[in-house]
């Protein structure tokens, strides 16, 4: 603990404003370091610590300029793309339309129907993501009691993962509510502080709780901020920390569309908006499952067919 607080003092208490208590009231909050704080808005800094949010301004803005948060040129802002990795799902079609994998640095929004595959990929992502580093960590929020530790065994014995050492750095929640579901991201928040080796998040699904505690229209606009606040936190997380965050999602369908797909994403836009790359699933012919890739700022839509088998997806 006193090399924590040693920490936490470096980092924050070169600026000014910033005392021991302050520290103490940051750091409880998750707060622990320039990066977290400079990312931070006024008002939670604001209610954190019990301030002002003129001062909690002041010293958002003096850790910004300690990191230099501000303007650079586009060819070094590229540079920071380097680090981004793409996690493999040893299948070379969804690969392929994923652009190499399951990227970091980003959100990934899975979208479709009961058993149309979502929480197979969830399950075998984070075997994939043991698999690439031996120090690597996995996060699953569940909302639905769908993790199942048999398909972990499963797509460990497929990829030569050791079973006992996969399930020693996979660190499962369950979530029984909206606030529950936050507060495990807010957990989530401070754990990745004093420790790097976490790469991926999986969150399946994230909508359960907001579509089963926010159920009428006259609750849809509380349920929207909600939904944006808690997207917004885990794109901070994904870039601050270069993680795979894999966000599954039900679906709706529209009683209007009379021509096309009828099923929809649940969140609507702010949903939407915040994922960095939308893919959709749903079952094809004779047992096998399509995937399209709906939307992402550098690939093109686009859509394949695979198999999911005892030992994980598999090409057709």
């Amino acid at each position: 603990m006193a090399k924590e607080k040693t920490k936490v003092a470096s980092e924050l208490r070169q600026l000014d404003g910033v005392g021991e208590v302050m520290c103490e009231k940051l750091s409880e909050a998750g707060i622990s370091t320039l990066m977290s704080l400079a990312t931070c808005s006024p008002s939670e800094v604001a209610d954190t610590a019990g301030m002002s949010e003129a001062n909690a301004r002041k010293i958002i803005k003096a850790a910004r300029e300690e990191l230099k948060l501000g303007f650079e040129k586009a060819a070094d802002y590229s540079k920071k793309r380097d680090a981004v990795k793409n996690i493999s799902t040893g299948c070379k079609e969804l690969d392929r339309i994923l652009g190499g994998g399951f990227e970091s640095s980003a959100i990934t929004e899975v979208y479709g129907r009961t058993a149309s595959g979502k929480t197979q990929i969830s399950h075998l992502m984070l075997v994939k993501t043991i698999q690439t580093d031996k120090h690597s960590k996995a996060i699953y929020i569940d909302s639905e009691s769908t993790f199942r530790v048999e398909r972990i065994k499963d797509f460990c014995d497929a990829n030569k993962v050791d079973y006992d050492d996969a399930m020693n750095r996979i660190f499962v929640a369950r979530s029984y509510n909206t606030d529950h579901q936050l507060l495990l991201v807010d957990e989530i928040e401070k754990i990745l502080q004093k420790d790097n080796t976490y790469k991926i998040i999986v969150i399946d699904s994230l909508t359960s709780h907001f579509r089963a505690n926010y159920s009428g229209r006259g609750e849809l606009a509380d349920r929207q901020q909600k939904l944006n606040k808690h997207l917004h936190q885990l794109l901070r997380l994904a870039d601050l920390y270069n993680l795979v965050i894999i966000i599954t999602n039900q679906v709706q369908s529209d009683p209007g569309m009379m021509y096309g797909n009828p099923e929809k994403p649940i969140g609507g836009n702010i949903m939407s908006h915040a994922a960095t790359n939308i893919l959709y699933l749903r079952p094809g012919k004779s047992g096998t499952y399509v995937a399209k890739l709906v939307d992402s700022p550098s690939l093109p839509q686009d859509e394949c067919v695979y198999l999911i088998t005892k030992e994980g997806i598999v090409d057709v």
